[in-house]
């Protein structure tokens, strides 16, 4: 009897059941681990290429009609946010962005990759539409319920700065006559000050349930426009797109996206902000919040915001989707 030992490589032994670790660390192409990198990579990368315009989006979804301290226009909102913060103004909660949107990023990413082996029936390269939703909307799910609370802190991180400065005018100026701006909360701060004053650990998830009916179809909606353009994009006899087409692909998908559930995420970030103080409205729930928007700013008003975030969304999804793939080909050979 021989004392050798043999060891099989992952393409000798037999496939792994979708509930054994072997499945999900243990293929030899592009692991789990792979996809959540990448993913993390891409989410980095996409967000801080557009945190100026992810910022002014907040300030006009938040402002309610008639308020006094407006921003008004694409063009205005930057001047005014250059003026006041200079360029710091721009990056304002960016940190606590990249903090959530790489955990987000990454879990989204990983959890659709998984979803495909899982739904995608025998005999079959690619998933049919229907599937492809499918897993779209469970990657939405995952990501936003391991992330939500730092997209509360993010959101008023920003809306507390721009409350700081209504009295602009009366702010110590530096030597050059620039207004010197409070220190703001920091991401800790800010997390253990809606924890303790606001309810707890539920406080932290206000607004989640309008974030879920907004997300889940979003993010379904993009992977599913993305690939059937990706498919479209990609010349006879090549396997993928140039890099530039898939900017293209990501942006148009983004645009449709968002179009579609725009109005849910304008929900999401009232229902964030509206306990704090300064906050000239005050919901009880986001059919409460549906109410009194459309009644006092009209259907209009579900859509404020929508120029800008095109603006966000077109560069911010097709760097998303083009730093994925290209992390993801590297990591490959890793």
């Amino acid at each position: 009897m021989s004392g050798k030992t043999t060891v099989l490589s992952n393409s000798d032994r037999a496939p792994a059941p979708a509930w054994s670790s072997r499945y999900w660390f243990g293929n030899s192409d592009v692991t789990w681990l792979k996809h959540l990198m990448a993913g993390g990579i891409s989410g980095a990368v996409s967000r801080t290429v557009v945190s100026p315009l992810e910022r002014m989006k907040i300030l006009f979804q938040i402002q309610s009609k008639g308020a006094g301290s407006s921003y008004n226009g694409v063009i205005g909102t930057l001047a005014k946010i250059w003026r006041e913060e200079g360029i710091a103004g721009y990056m304002r909660g960016n940190g606590t962005n990249v903090v959530r949107i790489v955990p987000y990023s990454a879990v989204q990413f990983a959890t659709y990759e998984q979803l495909k082996k899982l739904l995608i029936e025998e005999g079959k390269t690619e998933l049919d539409t229907p599937r492809r939703l499918t897993a779209g909307a469970g990657a939405g799910i995952a990501s936003v319920a391991a992330t939500y609370p730092l997209d509360i802190v993010r959101t008023r991180i920003s809306v507390q700065t721009a409350h700081a400065l209504a009295n602009i005018d009366k702010l110590p100026k530096d030597a050059r006559g620039r207004p010197i701006i409070p220190k703001m909360p920091g991401i800790v701060e800010t997390f253990v000050e809606i924890y303790k004053n606001e309810g707890g650990l539920r406080a932290t998830y206000r607004g989640f349930g309008a974030t879920l009916a907004g997300v889940a179809p979003y993010i379904a909606l993009n992977f599913q426009c993305y690939e059937v353009l990706r498919k479209l994009f990609t010349p006879p006899g090549e396997t993928a797109p140039s890099g530039t087409r898939k900017l293209v692909c990501g942006a148009l998908a983004g645009c449709c996206a968002q179009t579609i559930t725009y109005p849910f995420d304008v929900l999401r970030r009232r229902m964030q902000v509206t306990s704090m103080s300064g906050i000239q409205y005050k919901y009880s729930s986001t059919f409460d919040a549906i109410k009194q928007m459309v009644k006092s700013e009209g259907v209009l008003g579900l859509y404020r915001g929508l120029v800008p975030n095109y603006l966000k969304v077109a560069p911010a999804i097709g760097v998303s989707f083009w730093s994925y793939e290209l992390a993801k080909d590297a990591l490959k050979y890793w």
